[in-house]
């Protein structure tokens, strides 16, 4: 049996706020290691918040307020919905539209709609409008239960940092203003090499 892609997973923890050093050096080392071992793993964003039934449009509370909670539904949902070149490409985007004002911008209705022309996903019909709402406000009812299905795998993984980089379950690296916990290196070759380690064990 030849398998095109493996089930060792690279979960990418980032929380992309305005100017986030760590998101976007997390978002520039996953760029490059995409590039060398693209097809031997599972790239996925997992949130961090806390489920809270009292917080009215999504059960939950997010470090930086709702604004956060609706980009991390909008970008669930693209990654639902949306071939996985698109969905990076949106998420690029939310973290350049971050960069370019002192505002918060991640999770404004405008720029969801603006990122998903950026990244030629149709909001209306390819299903990532109708999970996080028509209206972009990261308020649909899939999207909410994508966001807690993802908030409590990040739970039961422990995850308290952005970034946290996994690679096939096991913690590999932390960048939290610097690298910590990285045992067997930090760099896109660190990353590429236990990628292939762990990619060649797996399918032995």
């Amino acid at each position: 049996l030849l398998l095109t892609r493996t089930t060792v997973s690279l979960p990418f923890i980032v929380l992309p706020r305005p100017g986030c050093p760590d998101a976007l050096l997390c978002e520039n080392s996953m760029d490059a290691v995409l590039k060398k071992v693209g097809n031997k793993i599972d790239l996925k964003l997992v949130y961090i918040a806390k489920i809270n039934s009292s917080e009215p449009d999504f059960g939950a509370t997010c470090m930086h307020g709702p604004e956060e909670c609706a980009g991390n539904v909008q970008q669930l949902c693209a990654a639902k919905y949306s071939p996985f070149a698109n969905w990076w490409e949106f998420v690029h985007c939310n973290n350049y539209e971050a960069l370019l004002s002192t505002l918060l911008q991640i999770g404004l209705p405008d720029t969801a709609r603006k990122c998903a022309r950026t990244a030629q996903i149709d909001w209306e019909t390819s299903g990532v409008g109708e999970c996080a709402g028509l209206d972009a406000s990261g308020k649909g009812a899939e999207g909410v239960r994508l966001l807690h299905k993802s908030v409590a795998l990040g739970k039961t993984m422990g995850l308290e940092k952005s970034c946290t980089i996994y690679i096939n379950g096991e913690k590999v690296c932390v960048h939290d203003e610097t690298w910590k916990e990285c045992e067997n290196g930090h760099t896109v070759s660190d990353f590429t090499r236990q990628i292939n380690e762990a990619y060649d064990k797996l399918n032995a």
